[in-house]
């Protein structure tokens, strides 16, 4: 097993049954995380704003970083690896509210509103998420088997959750 990490507002695609993606932390970002059984085919995706327009220079230098160029990079990269829409399952994790409790700009809320709507556009159906709250999450996906995994800190956690001790838990 080879685990790809992939980085804040960046993104991965692989069509290698024998890889797990996964992201850390993911506060206000957004994991958008696909899969073909079919082809085989794994990508996620970690945004981190709702649109490129904010910043077109930085998506120009970044696309993944960005919900509408991101989403782009990651069906253009399923589909030349043999993805096909259709098939494609998706699942999100993140959009969380883990910094400042009166957070006026709201992008986890942004982000994930953003997000949905263009998923709804490209005709993909969400067959799973854990979105907003104060947690903080960690996602990950095993491109052979399709299975998204998170774990989560929790603020009334035990003491052995506090010392980082949290389980994974199925998605889906």
């Amino acid at each position: 097993m080879s685990v790809l990490v992939v980085g804040v507002g960046d993104g991965k695609v692989t069509n290698n049954r024998e890889d797990v993606l996964t992201t850390y932390a993911l506060g206000s970002c957004i994991a958008v995380m696909t899969h073909d059984a079919a082809a085989g085919v794994g990508g996620l995706l970690h945004l981190m704003l709702p649109d490129s327009k904010l910043n077109e220079e930085k998506s120009a230098a970044r696309p993944w970083m960005f919900a509408d160029s991101g989403l782009h990079k990651l069906l253009t990269a399923l589909q030349r690896l043999g993805g096909d829409r259709r098939r494609t399952n998706v699942w999100l994790a993140g959009g969380a509210q883990v910094l400042v409790q009166s957070d006026v700009f709201n992008i986890g809320k942004r982000n994930y509103q953003a997000i949905r709507k263009l998923l709804w556009r490209e005709g993909l159906i969400v067959r799973g998420e854990e979105v907003g709250g104060t947690q903080s999450r960690t996602v990950r996906l095993d491109v052979a088997t399709g299975r998204t995994w998170i774990k989560a800190t929790n603020t009334n956690a035990s003491s052995s959750a506090e010392n980082g001790d949290l389980q994974w838990r199925l998605m889906c």
